[in-house]
């Protein structure tokens, strides 16, 4: 396929896939979507196709592949620095990449207790103490980058850039299980609730055929 391809899972399941899924969206670079179904007979065979990893997400820019969602949007900054960028100001921008990272190899109680599920809105989930302490450590983050950086705008650091990516799967989560975030934290929910391409994703999340019961928690609300 000529320009970009991007490699992913199920929208409704697959927080890794919508994170530069939405850079690219907010980027406006036009991109071509490879979605593959998870956990089906054929899922592993078919992401091989094009991932050396056997995983989504994967970016195919010609020669080139590059696998995992912080990796992606990394090179998306660097390929298209007016549109996916990092904030200007370093200590904005040593912040927005701390948190990023953090995200990318943190908080395994959240996402393992609070699944990605954009379908609905589910209910008789309780968090156990450890996603709970994830769950404050996210709104710490959320609320420490609006207060100090996000005054320009919206997201966590005013324009939207790559950690906002990164953040908007567990706004998700928050939403889809009631978790609040009160004060400059749901400034940021508020952002990705409302956001175009958030809305796009979640629609189509929703026509998806797929249901995959291991990670449905709750009921639907």
């Amino acid at each position: 396929m000529p320009g970009l391809t991007l490699v992913i899972g199920n929208k409704n399941y697959s927080s890794w896939s919508l994170r530069p899924w939405l850079a690219l969206k907010h980027a406006g670079i036009p991109f071509a979507e490879v979605r593959i179904p998870l956990r089906m007979p054929q899922t592993r065979e078919r992401i091989l196709e094009y991932s050396p990893s056997s995983k989504v997400p994967l970016l195919v820019d010609g020669r080139i592949k590059v696998w995992e969602s912080l990796a992606i949007l990394e090179y998306l900054a660097e390929k298209f620095p007016k549109g996916c960028a990092w904030p200007d100001d370093p200590q904005a921008r040593a912040f927005a990449r701390s948190a990023a990272a953090e995200m990318h190899a943190g908080f395994a109680a959240l996402r393992a207790e609070l699944p990605m599920n954009c379908r609905a809105r589910r209910s008789g989930v309780a968090p156990s103490p450890a996603a709970r302490e994830d769950i404050e450590r996210v709104l710490a983050l959320w609320r420490s980058a609006r207060e100090a950086f996000g005054r320009s705008g919206p997201w966590l650091c005013g324009a939207f850039g790559p950690v906002d990516a990164m953040f908007a799967p567990v706004a998700l989560r928050f939403l889809t299980y009631g978790v609040a975030a009160p004060g400059a934290a749901g400034d940021f929910v508020a952002a990705v609730r409302q956001d175009p391409a958030i809305r796009e994703w979640i629609e189509a999340a929703a026509k998806e055929p797929e249901v995959i019961q291991e990670v449905e928690r709750g009921t639907p609300a």
